[in-house]
């Protein structure tokens, strides 16, 4: 068996109907890719081989009552691929707007916790007549490095997977009885103190220190400190999905001409996208909206668990007009907060989680949107964005050429919108949920974002004619 960080075994805690703490992703596919012809016995087929090579797909999460500790993961001895690959037909006209309703019905729902923590299901009946594929994976299981990581092992670079080698080791999560769970428990419960008095020793000087930077003008956005918008506010247990695709080509010179980074870039779309979509709402703030921006910490931190992550707090300059001044904006101010947020440390997040507890964070939260405290205290944050880097070369899913990968984060109780954006071979592809109530017309929202690039592109051509 193997024990859930503080961190993972979190999710688990803060989950609750509404707030659905798994993350999926949208894969679109060419099936006429797939050697001799696609069927979906043949996919689930493929799948099936390739499973016993990723042991994170088979694992389950296991607790006893007599357990003090955070849960472990153990092997499913009674795992069949059938209980999680499902096929699926899109309604008919089978357009974008169907497959996401469709979809969005499926993010919607939570993920069995008796089984491995994870879904796919396989969407046919397109009009042009690719086929889809939703995944969901729950977020104590992976994040967005490792989540990305597990799909890439289900790709390859040919149509034709490699041959799976049998006689090759399989590493294996392996069981735990009720008494090695609740001894190794204890275990764990035994070594907190230390680790409070490291986390303390480790957390204290950071508010003053916070405090100090911002005097200087060094310092990320402070939480609390948001604008609110209509997407901030108690979220129900109901998803709206909307995805977009550009150009990277396009993102690239837009980076070149005002020699930024990409991720700059994309924040800089992002903002331009919210404030079409806000500006034409009438409900755009005068302060510029913050976005919760998280960061990888796996070649960093050296604490166990699959979730390693950090999370900094980033200005979208929304409060500016002119787009050339506002990705000017938004690289400085990520340039400060990258360099706040190291400071803060790889392993903050992680030290604190491990003191994270199902009975506390799950009464908690259920108080918390009952009450509908997210409605009432100031804002945290607006929205989530993600930039994860993707496969700059073409990939086969199982057979099939992916023609879009979007990738969806979960939302929270204050912040009902999450945009995650990954590079895809020539491809930037954007993909948007967020909360039906919150954001009732996502699609409007998506469809900006190819006028927020060219407005981008139109800013950095007038930087050339310029020179």
């Amino acid at each position: 068996m193997e024990r859930l960080s503080g961190l993972d075994a979190s999710f688990l805690y803060l989950e609750t109907s509404t707030q659905l703490l798994h993350i999926c992703g949208l894969i679109e596919l060419d099936p006429s890719t797939m050697p001799d012809g696609y069927t979906f016995e043949k996919l689930q087929s493929e799948l099936a081989a390739r499973i016993p090579r990723l042991p994170k797909f088979r694992r389950k999460v296991k607790d006893s009552l007599f357990n003090v500790g955070h849960p472990v993961w153990v092997d499913d001895d009674d795992f069949d691929i059938e209980r999680h690959c499902h096929r699926i037909a899109v309604p008919e006209p089978g357009d974008a707007t169907e497959l996401a309703r469709l979809c969005s019905h499926i993010a919607g729902q939570q993920l069995d916790r008796n089984k491995p923590l994870w879904d796919m299901w396989v969407i046919e009946g397109l009009a042009d007549g690719r086929i889809a594929v939703l995944i969901k994976m729950h977020h104590a299981s992976v994040d967005g490095v490792s989540g990305a990581d597990m799909i890439t092992q289900l790709c390859s670079l040919e149509p034709q997977a490699p041959p799976t080698d049998s006689e090759e080791t399989i590493e294996s999560t392996g069981d735990g009885s009720v008494v090695d769970i609740a001894i190794g428990g204890l275990a764990e419960m035994a070594t907190r103190p230390v680790k409070l008095v490291r986390a303390l020793g480790n957390s204290i000087p950071l508010l003053p220190a916070w405090v100090t930077r911002a005097q200087r003008g060094a310092a990320m956005p402070a939480p609390f400190t948001a604008p609110r918008t209509p997407f901030n506010g108690t979220i129900t247990g109901h998803r709206s999905m909307a995805w977009a695709q550009l150009d990277l080509d396009r993102v690239k010179a837009v980076k070149g001409a005002f020699g930024v980074k990409v991720n700059d870039v994309v924040l800089a779309m992002v903002a331009s996208a919210l404030r079409m979509y806000l500006e034409d709402k009438g409900e755009l703030p005068e302060a510029s909206l913050v976005a919760m921006v998280p960061v990888s910490v796996h070649d960093k931190s050296d604490r166990p668990g699959t979730n390693k992550v950090t999370g900094m707090f980033n200005e979208l300059r929304t409060d500016i007009e002119d787009p050339a001044q506002r990705l000017k904006a938004i690289a400085d101010s990520n340039a400060v907060s990258k360099e706040h947020n190291e400071a803060l440390g790889a392993n903050l997040l992680q030290d604190w989680a491990q003191f994270a507890g199902p009975a506390t964070f799950g009464a908690a939260m259920r108080l918390y949107a009952t009450f509908g405290l997210a409605d009432r205290h100031p804002t945290i944050h607006n929205l989530v964005v993600s930039n994860v880097p993707g496969p700059p070369v073409p990939l086969y899913f199982l057979g099939s050429r992916i023609t879009g990968m979007y990738p969806l984060g979960p939302v929270f109780h204050g912040a009902g919108l999450n945009v995650t954006v990954i590079s895809r071979e020539n491809k930037l592809d954007v993909g948007l949920i967020a909360c039906t109530e919150l954001v009732p017309d996502l699609w409007s929202l998506a469809e900006t974002f190819p006028d927020a690039l060219d407005e981008l592109v139109a800013a950095a051509g007038s930087i050339r004619d310029e020179d």
